[in-house]
């Protein structure tokens, strides 16, 4: 069984930055090999894919609405996936989760893929 725990959520001004931190477990880490990334979910919105790593090889897909802005990174030592939001905006407030599975997917940021989720963490841009 495989936990995420979501850390960092906040408020902050449009332009502002956030970083999110996701702890996992459960499972060793550094030899799971698989699709790990952030999602998120605004009021009455479909949950949709922020950015994900795939992490046999390290390649990441970002959305073309984070592209340039937000970065997914994972540190195997601290068993921490993250994801650095710079130039926040208002749009970009949602509920934030982490997810992972186990293999390799054509679609990655297609959040029904996911089978272990963390509680999420909010993030609130004001402008």
């Amino acid at each position: 069984q495989v936990q995420l725990v979501e850390s960092g959520g906040g408020s902050v001004q449009a332009g502002g930055s956030l970083r999110l931190s996701c702890a996992a477990s459960g499972y060793t880490y550094r030899n799971w090999v698989g699709w790990m990334g952030w999602f998120r979910q605004a009021p009455g919105k479909e949950r949709e894919g922020v950015a994900v790593i795939y992490t046999f090889t390290g390649i990441t897909n970002h959305a073309d609405s984070v592209k340039g802005r937000f970065t997914i990174s994972r540190d195997n030592a601290k068993n921490t996936l993250y994801l650095q939001m710079n130039s926040l905006k208002p749009e970009d407030t949602a509920m934030y989760y982490c997810a992972a599975r186990p293999g390799n997917i054509r679609r990655p940021l297609l959040s029904d893929e996911y089978n272990y989720w963390g509680q999420g963490t909010q993030v609130t841009v004001s402008s």
